[in-house]
């Protein structure tokens, strides 16, 4: 039987779920914009609701609708990245024990490995996710001319999931079991277990983890269980889960600082050193079969990615916001002294015990500065959000997905410009009412609050 408490925040669950399942079956080509806007809604009035369940039935309904809310994804193939389909080929490349770092799809050395779910004929090649090759074959990978940019521990991901089909449907499976793993995983390692369905339920996960299958999900999960064994003192397993969550997609590098929180103010600790130093070992460790194979290739296309995507001198597209008071080649370098001031005030008045709270606040930060036209960037900063319980970096993320449905600079800076005053206007509203509250229980009490006393 159904609880009472738990029964509108069914209904609205379910609601999510289907509006989820619209979004990734319906609108031809790609989804339209409006799902998305319903899809956010129904999430946001779902978890409100959670709040009012008891916490003990509020556990086995966010995992239930953490299951619910992956599984839609598997509706259909990926609708808005083709990111998935380089995965499967690099788990091949590697079956054929062939480092993906050597060659680059296109190259004739490799097309005994093509098959028509890689390199589709006699379509035309005219969806949205096709294109042609320099010598006029037809493909769904990506970018077929330049060597992967994914690293090792994604690679190893990738070779693990070869043999389970070595298809895309296969690659969106092994997300939804990461995404629901990393459900379980809040609910064990967080304070208030209601803040795992931040991550479970958020529409993000079905479309952007399960649908497009990014390896992004892989790392959040790493960083989930590192933070969660460096808040338990567990320093050198915090560091090697750490480290390979680097491995897995490099941004998680960003949640370090909070691993380390209060650093700086402290004597440094036998458990920092050994954290510190199984992060890198592991991230090293993990380079070195490949290096073996590869010498320097193992950066792939990195460098040039990072031109391409308007990261590097001369090419700035990014850095929206601060391009709005500063020249394109000052930004970069801007962008980088705020986030080394964010990152030693984490370092030196972050709490131990809670490190994913200074994780979230670099890893949020970096992903204002940069505004990154990818959204599934986010996906660190709603698992983060899951741990922390500060929903209002959520906009982080939503942000990135309005830049990647819209494009064009001038969404680059409304949408981050509006995430930003999210970030900003909520905590100051949040201590208002809390002081209201405050003075209101003291006016109840027959006096004076002790917090307004001067």
């Amino acid at each position: 039987m159904i609880p009472r408490t738990a029964l509108p925040c069914l209904l609205a669950l379910a609601a999510l779920v289907t509006a989820l399942a619209l979004t990734v079956t319906e609108g031809g080509a790609l989804p339209r914009h409006g799902w998305y806007l319903l899809d956010v809604a129904l999430f946001a009035l779902a978890v409100l609701l959670l709040r009012r369940v008891p916490g003990r039935q509020a556990v086995p309904l966010v995992l239930a609708g953490s299951v619910a809310v992956a599984a839609v994804g598997l509706l259909a193939p990926p609708r808005t990245s083709d990111d998935a389909y380089r995965y499967v080929w690099d788990g091949r490349v590697q079956a054929a024990g062939i480092s993906p770092y050597a060659h680059t799809p296109d190259d004739p050395a490799l097309t005994r490995l093509r098959d028509p779910g890689l390199f589709p004929t006699g379509d035309g090649c005219t969806g949205w996710d096709e294109r042609r090759t320099a010598a006029g074959d037809c493909t769904r990978i990506n970018r077929p001319a330049v060597h992967t940019v994914y690293p090792p521990v994604a690679q190893a991901w990738f070779l693990a999931l070869h043999p389970f089909g070595g298809g895309v449907r296969g690659v969106q499976a092994a997300g939804a079991l990461l995404a629901v793993a990393t459900t379980g995983l809040l609910l064990g390692t967080g304070r208030a277990r209601w803040r795992a369905a931040l991550w479970g339920w958020f529409p993000g996960v079905t479309v952007w983890a399960v649908n497009d299958a990014h390896v992004d999900t892989l790392g959040a999960l790493l960083t989930v269980a590192g933070l969660g064994c460096a808040a338990r003192g567990r320093a050198v397993r915090g560091g090697l889960l750490l480290g390979g969550a680097v491995a897995t997609k490099l941004l998680p590098a960003l949640a370090l600082p909070g691993a380390l929180s209060g650093l700086l103010a402290r004597r440094p600790t036998r458990g920092d050193v050994l954290l510190l130093g199984s992060a890198l070992g592991a991230f090293a460790l993990s380079y070195l079969p490949y290096v073996a194979a590869s010498g320097t290739s193992v950066l792939g296309y990195l460098p040039g990615y990072l031109r391409e995507e308007g990261y590097e001198q001369g090419h700035i597209d990014r850095f929206g916001l601060l391009r709005l008071v500063l020249p394109d080649r000052l930004a970069p370098w801007v962008a980088g002294l705020v986030l080394a001031v964010v990152v030693v005030r984490v370092l030196r008045r972050g709490d131990r015990e809670r490190p994913w709270e200074g994780a979230l606040l670099v890893t949020g930060t970096a992903l204002l500065l940069v505004a990154p036209g990818y959204p599934w960037y986010g996906l660190l900063v709603v698992a983060l959000v899951a741990l922390d319980g500060r929903w209002e970096w959520l906009a982080v993320p939503a942000a990135g997905q309005a830049l990647y449905l819209t494009g064009g600079q001038g969404a680059q800076q409304l949408s981050y410009g509006t995430a930003l005053c999210v970030v900003l206007l909520v905590p100051l509203l949040r201590q208002r009412f809390r002081g209201r509250a405050v003075v209101a229980e003291g006016s109840r009490g027959g006096g004076r609050p002790e917090a307004t006393r001067v």
